[in-house]
Parts: structure tokens; sequence; C-alpha cells
């Protein structure tokens, strides 16, 4: 529920304001090129726009005493990301040892800074530690003390000195937003940046928690309504979250709206800690957070990705979907696990070489979907190229998994089949496939209900009743030929 005062203000903002133009060429439902956008154990984006490009500030996810440095990346496109490792070091910080979090960035005078939480400081342990700044001439650093000691080094109003965000309003003050231990506090910066401001009240720390708060503080500003972001859960759980709140004042009072990002489980869990990713001079904001895979391998095994965020009418925000989408445009196949063949996604498309059966596997678990792809098949001697899908258990070897195959065959056929470490063909018809063309493959299953389309959307060449697997990964394979894949999409059906 949200207040009828929130909702006047935000509605009255947006009523006052112009619609924004749009740039189509960041106008992405997605990630489109793949989520994970970047490579590496990574959490907690924060993310600017410097110098015409963007700009992620991500944690380094490993174990607390390993967590000693920031690394960057950048990009023009939101498509091809450059790493920038070691931006800022703990060694740099004379009172910082461990547990590098969240870090916030900035700009202004002239420099760069770059606000992070370390060492883990509790309550009343006798550790230095808290909320640093680095400040740099550079986005990429590196970022040095500015202060040579802890900027907020002190629980106030119960919060934990921890996951900080940091923003400019319109009329030039600026606030940091932080919090853990399900407490939050806004703070005033001075204009130097690496001091803490007074309100007019005389108090440094105001307390802002809004309701199921744990973490992850982020504020943006569109239309002259402010968002509060949080996170909720437990940070290395599935249940972690992002909520949020709208007010018509950088200090609150933030009430809770609800959920706009959690856990889909047939996509990734754990996803939270976000930023906001905002295309300057449009309407286009995409929310940019950490998420576990579905086989995770622990609390650390997080990785970034980013989703498109739309708004209604009334400035309230819709719940975001997690897509699954991969073009291979940043010429990677980052969230893929290559089984047996070569596979070169360096042309902007997937290439594979010659395999006996080789297959490339998404780790998804989707059980009602319509999956697309464009499939070629590059080299004439019989063999085929297509779509996996409800599987699981994936080795190395031809028929080496459980799931249905639906591919296209250099002798001109379609064929979809039933593979239980072993084939059992369900169907197969005549297809004029053209060799070294794109053609474009849709699989529609619901229930035990599975269709597969081919170049044309509207007529499926291939209509089967199959109840064996209900649920499982989704994968492209080769047998016996040289093939091509591209756009890649998988989303709920209904």
């Amino acid at each position: 529920m949200r207040s009828s005062i929130l909702v006047a203000a935000g509605l009255a903002a947006l009523a006052s304001a112009a619609p924004a133009p749009r740039n189509p060429s960041l106008d992405f439902e997605t990630s489109e090129a793949g989520n994970p956008f970047v490579e590496g154990y990574y959490a907690d984006p924060d993310n600017e726009f410097y110098n015409g490009e963007y700009w992620v500030y991500p944690t380094s996810s490993y174990e607390y005493d390993a967590q000693t440095y920031l690394d960057a990346f950048s990009s023009p496109d939101l498509v091809h990301w450059k790493k920038h490792p070691n931006i800022l070091k703990a060694s740099d910080f004379k009172w910082a040892r461990r547990a590098v979090w969240a870090p916030a960035p900035i700009h202004r005078n002239g420099k760069y800074y770059l606000y992070f939480g370390a060492n883990d400081i509790q309550p009343g342990d006798g550790q230095v530690g808290g909320i640093g700044v680095g400040v740099a001439d550079k986005p990429e650093g590196p970022y040095l003390d500015a202060i040579g000691a802890p900027l907020i080094d002190d629980y106030h109003n119960g919060a934990q000195p921890i996951d900080q965000d940091v923003f400019i309003d319109d009329d030039g003050q600026a606030y940091i937003y932080y919090g853990g231990h399900s407490h939050a506090n806004v703070a005033k910066l001075n204009d130097d940046m690496i001091s803490i401001g007074t309100f007019d009240d005389g108090t440094q720390y105001k307390e802002i928690t809004p309701a199921n708060y744990t973490e992850g503080s982020q504020m943006m500003k569109r239309n002259g309504v402010y968002y509060l972001f949080w996170s909720e859960g437990g940070w290395g759980g599935p249940d972690y979250a992002v909520s949020y709140a709208m007010s018509n004042s950088p200090t609150g009072p933030f009430n809770r709206l609800g959920k706009i990002l959690e856990q889909d489980a047939e996509v990734a869990t754990g996803s939270g800690h976000n930023g906001v990713i905002h295309v300057p001079g449009t309407d286009i904001y995409y929310i940019i957070y950490h998420r576990h895979p579905l086989h995770s391998k622990g609390d650390n095994d997080r990785h970034l990705a980013y989703d498109r965020m739309h708004f209604n009418a009334d400035g309230t925000i819709q719940p975001v979907k997690m897509l699954v989408h991969d073009n291979f445009e940043d010429g990677n196949m980052v969230g893929w696990q290559q089984y047996d063949g070569h596979w070169d996604p360096t042309s902007g498309a997937l290439q594979v070489i010659f395999a006996f059966g080789g297959k490339a596997m998404l780790d998804t678990n989707f059980t009602d979907f319509t999956y697309d792809g464009d499939i070629k098949i590059d080299y004439v001697n019989g063999g085929d190229a297509g779509l996996i899908f409800r599987a699981s258990d994936p080795t190395i070897g031809t028929d080496a998994y459980k799931g249905y195959y639906a591919g296209l065959s250099s002798i001109g056929n379609v064929v979809l089949g039933r593979v239980n470490n072993g084939w059992t063909e369900l169907a197969h018809t005549n297809l004029d496939v053209a060799i070294r063309s794109f053609h474009h493959m849709r699989v529609v299953a619901k229930g035990d209900d599975i269709k597969v389309y081919v170049d044309d959307m509207n007529t499926p060449k291939i209509h089967v009743n199959d109840g064996m697997w209900k649920s499982g990964q989704n994968g492209v394979r080769n047998f016996q030929t040289d093939a091509t894949f591209d756009n890649i999409k998988v989303t709920h059906l209904g």
C-alpha cells in the first residue's frame, strides 16, 4: 500500500515532466548479451555515468579476509565491458584490513570519490572500521585514503556502518544513505564530500529505516520523487530481494511499497543489493544487482546482472522480470557451461566447430516456456544442430543428459526427440534447411504439450504430447556438423 500523500506528490511531479527522449540503441529489456554480464564472483554493484561511459563498482565476492580490493567495469554501450582491476586496495588505507564492501561512486569538485565499508565492525568490539572514502583523479583510480580514517566509524541509531550510497540532490546538497543490522540512516555530506554535515535540528544522523529493511540502501530521484531501495532477507540465501519506497523528501519518510526484485526458481535466486542505471536524456532505467545461479556453489557464488525497470503512471515501479537472453554481441558466453566441442562466441554469434555431440548449457530450470534461437548449419554431411530444453544431468557425450532436443538437419528435416542418456525420436518432418543461412526455431512447451516452430511462427512443424521431463535446463547442441547459434531467449509462458 502507499499513502495518498506520496501518490499525489508523484503524480504532480509526473504531470509536470516532459516526456524524455529515448535512445533506441540502449532500449533493452535486459542484458541482451547475457546475464551475468561480466565474468567473476561479484556482488553489491553501484554505478555512475562518467565521461560518456557506464561504470559499475562491485564488491569482490569472496571470504571476508580475501575482500581486500575492489575492481570496476566500464562500458560505452552496456554491452561491451572493460575490467579495471584493483582500483582500490585496503593496503592504501592504514585502518582497513578486510571485508571491503559495497563501493559507492560519485564525482564532484573535479574528483572521483568511492565510499566503501571495511572490517565488518560489530557493536562494542573495539575494532576500527566502518565507512571509508577514497579519492582519485580518474574513474578507474587508484583511489587513495581521503582522510586517513573512516568517515563513519560507529553505530548510530543501531545502523552498522556499511552498504552506503551517496546522492547529490538538484540543489547541490549531498547525502549518504547507509546501514546494516536492520537499521538505515541518512546523513548530509559537506561540500568537501569527506566530512559529515549537520541537519537544521543539530543532528548528524537521521534514522529512516523502512519496514523489512536489512541492508543495501540506494537512492534515486525521478520526476521530483525520491526512491529509496534496500535489500531484505539474508545476503547468502535465496530469499534476498529488493524493495522500495517513494517520498517527496530526500530524508523521508520512506514507507515500504513492496518488493520489485526477488528470486525466480527458473532463472536465479538471491537477487538483491541493487544500483540503478539511468540512460542520460531518457526515461530508460535498469536495476543492476547480484544473484546466485540455481546450482549455487555457496554464499559467495554471486554474479552481476541487470534488467529493465518499468514505472507505472503514478511513479510506482512494476515487478522486475529476470529475463534470459543472449545475442553474444559482447563476444563471450559468460553463464554457459560447455560439454565437448569447441565453442567460439567472438564473432558476435556462438559458433561450434565439428563435434560428435557438443552441448552448451544455461543454468535454468524452466517448466512452461517459450524458447527462441537462431540456428545455422555450416557444414553439409547429415549432421544436425538445435535447442535442448527441460534438461538435467548433462555431461560430455552425444546424448549424455536427460531432456528434449529439437534440431535441424542438413539432409532436410526438423526432428524432436527425448533423451535419457540415449536417443528416442518423437517426431520429424521434412524441411528445406538452407545451409549457411539462419533459421529461427521456437519451442513452446506447456505441460505435456510441446510444439516446435521453424521460421513460420504461426504453424508448428512438430506438435507432440510427451510428459517424461517436466522442467530443466536450456541449451544448444550440435551433432557431426559445424553450427552457429544466435539470439537465444527463454521466457515464461503466459
